[in-house]
């Protein structure tokens, strides 16, 4: 099934619209879009209000006003450079337009001597004068509904203006057709929504400025109905993978039990919990989807060690993908030991790997020698086959493209899928990025584990700091040391990586370690592993620490110009400490003064550890779109919803769509058909091609 016809007239070109050329067709497609659709569905990010209509006599400097006058005098301009003004006069007065650089002939047919005129702009008071510099609008008294009491506003670029963009958008409201209502009919009428029409109709015909706020009544029924096609077509992604047959790994849980037996902690309840989701996904006949989401040092490693113990067990291998060489080696290493008391075989192979060494690898796993690999992109790469590739478990998952994780799964036959974060998600960016998943969390971190003493310290007081580090090494503590830079700048004061790593060296000696991104992987690989050994006593380095490097005897961690950071990202970089039973230590520095959001960043670090709080303040701090950066996060982008005003209608469209998705999956009820036609109006066309597709 195609697009509905219906819809035809919404996804045509503008220029189609009566009025509209090339050349505007280019303007507006720069600034809201090339179809009627984009125009009707961008909200106007603002209006003037012009329902002032007071006599010239009582006209207020400053202000916005409409006046209907009959044109007297023109003047010319008497020399160059010099404006052109007309006289025009109510019963009350009369005032000035003035214009520059306008031609005659043009004013004079626009303003005819002795007719009358509706104009509107910006009243200036002159020398006790009234007048108005280029009046926004001037129409004929026939012609007065096309000067709203409150114009809406339009985004704008080089060859469109206000007047030309409100008449294009007039012309493709014309387009816009009634169509059968998709929404549950106790939801509107609780919420008093129009239908979809009129609320676009509306949209575009405010009556006060509060109705082009995120928070009136069409803009959240719009936002909803964005919503909710989204979260339908996650739904019916969801649904349809939970239909799609799977394989079944069953195990008598002789490795797990020996990895559990062999453990070197007690594992958490959380991390036995999730263990027995994923057991239980692996166990059914559909296939799984599951997104792990581990606090910082919540032991989601371990999780992924007795998933793979029990697909190993069952007779299949296990791929886990890494954004990066330190971290693909550093799961390596971890799992080698973890799952060395069930016997397994670990290898990691990345793009450093050449000749007889992943020659080596790539029989190994051809021929089924390797039970779990840990690897980069070069996963899968040309060359890498699989004996049977049974689970495909994904770290970090923000740092790929879907298109990565869809190649990856097709090196196997119809494997298990488990994406890892340590990065706890807000709730709204769960639903939205990944809703299609099931989710587990580890909300508990491993026993013996100490909290972090945080402090916020000012710059004044480095010198200090550092006394304090070197008592501290003196007594044996290892030292992370992070700056926001690589090398020196003459434009940002910002402390280099480089240039502190030079100071501390004169202070400390010779075992101070330097990592930063822009060095080799096998130099920041060497370097992190030398940390980890104890040959340097502190590692200066840049966030490149964030993700990958683990030395958890490392016990204190200054973070520099912490102020500069956003929440999630000090989190991860404090997560670094605290990896023992061991007391640990982390020291926010910041420059003053701060700013009122800079300061209470820095507070939440030093109140709290959890990290699923921490998540949900960086949201209400920062936004959506700044939000592990908006590319990053994956976060869709929405034109009539906005994710921070309208949060809780986002956990509304989620239910609903889970509700249709459910009792009508292939959507051919009278509601689950005008529910199609709101897939293809937000173009969330991928919902019906997997319906169709089964």
């Amino acid at each position: 099934m195609a697009r509905p016809q219906i819809l035809f007239p919404l996804f045509a070109n503008v220029t189609t619209l009566y009025g509209v050329g090339d050349k505007i067709a280019q303007a507006l497609s720069r600034a809201m879009g090339d179809r009627v659709k984009d125009l009707v569905m961008t909200p106007p990010s603002g209006c003037i209000d012009r329902s002032a209509r007071p006599a010239i006599a009582d006209a207020i400097n400053g202000t916005v006003a409409t006046f209907t006058v009959t044109i007297g005098t023109h003047s010319p301009p008497s020399g160059r450079g010099r404006p052109y003004r007309i006289r025009v006069f109510d019963e009350s007065g009369d005032m000035e337009l003035v214009f520059f650089h306008s031609r005659g002939p043009f004013l004079q047919n626009l303003l005819p001597e002795g007719a009358q005129r509706i104009i509107s702009g910006k009243v200036e008071i002159y020398n006790g004068r009234a007048q108005m510099a280029h009046p926004d609008h001037v129409v004929a008294p026939k012609d007065a509904a096309l000067i709203p009491d409150i114009e809406p506003l339009y985004p704008l670029t080089v060859g469109l203006s206000q007047k030309v963009a409100a008449k294009a958008m007039r012309e493709a409201l014309k387009s816009v057709p009634e169509l059968d209502e998709w929404l549950d009919p106790a939801l509107m009428e609780r919420e008093g929504w129009p239908r979809w029409a009129e609320s676009i109709q509306r949209l575009h015909a405010p009556q006060s400025k509060m109705e082009t706020a995120p928070d009136s009544l069409v803009r959240r029924r719009l936002a909803f109905d964005e919503l909710l096609a989204q979260q339908l077509a996650i739904a019916i992604v969801r649904e349809q993978n939970r239909a799609r047959s799977g394989r079944t790994f069953t195990a008598k849980g002789d490795y797990v039990a020996e990895v559990l037996a062999g453990a070197p902690f007690t594992p958490t309840g959380a991390q036995l919990r999730a263990f027995e989701d994923i057991k239980s996904d692996m166990g059914s006949q559909n296939r799984m989807a599951r997104l792990l989401q581990g606090d910082v040092g919540a032991g989601k490693t371990f999780v992924a060690a007795l998933a793979a113990a029990h697909v190993a067990e069952a007779g299949a291998q296990v791929a886990i993908m890494a954004p990066t060489e330190i971290l693909a080696r550093q799961h390596a290493d971890s799992l080698k030991a973890l799952l060395a008391p069930a016997n397994l075989t670990v290898e990691a192979v990345t793009g450093r790997d050449k000749g007889k060494p992943r020659a080596a690898l790539a029989t190994g796993l051809r021929d089924g020698y390797i039970d779990v690999i840990c690897g980069t992109h070069a996963l899968f790469q040309d060359g890498v086959e699989f004996a049977d590739l049974g689970l495909v478990i994904i770290d970090e998952q923000h740092r790929f493209g879907v298109n990565d994780r869809m190649r990856l799964m097709e090196k196997g036959h119809r494997p298990d899928i488990l994406v890892m974060t340590a990065t706890p998600i807000p709730r709204t960016l769960a639903l939205t990025s990944y809703g299609d998943l099931d989710v587990s969390r580890l909300d508990e971190k491993p026993a013996g584990r100490r909290p972090i003493d945080t402090r916020i310290v000012p710059m004044e007081r480095l010198d200090d700091l550092i006394d304090g580090v070197q008592r501290a090494v003196k007594d044996g503590a290892r030292v992370y040391w992070v700056c926001p830079l690589v090398e020196d700048s003459e434009l940002i004061d910002l402390s280099s990586v480089e240039d502190r790593h030079r100071q501390l060296t004169a202070i400390f000696g010779s075992r101070i370690g330097l990592l930063h991104g822009r060095m080799k992987a096998q130099e920041k690989t060497d370097i992190a592993e030398a940390f980890k050994r104890g040959d340097y006593d502190i590692l200066v380095a840049t966030t490149v620490i964030e993700v990958g490097v683990d030395a958890p005897d490392a016990t204190i961690i200054v973070i520099e110009h912490a102020e500069r950071f956003g929440l999630a990202q000090l989190h991860q970089l404090r997560g670094r400490v605290g990896r023992s039973d061991k007391p640990s230590s982390c020291f926010l520095l910041y420059k003053g003064p701060l700013s009122v959001s800079g300061k209470k960043r820095l507070e939440i670090m030093r109140e709290t550890e959890d990290g699923f709080v921490i998540a949900e303040q960086d949201w209400e701090l920062r936004g959506s779109g700044d939000l592990l950066g908006s590319k990053q996060s994956g976060l869709p982008a929405f034109k009539l919803a906005d994710l921070d005003a309208h949060r809780s209608l986002l956990e509304i469209a989620a239910q609903q769509a889970r509700l249709i998705a459910a009792t009508d999956p292939q959507l051919t009820s009278p509601r689950g058909e005008a529910a199609r036609t709101l897939l293809y109006l937000f173009e969330q066309d991928r919902g019906v091609e997997i319906m169709r597709s089964g």
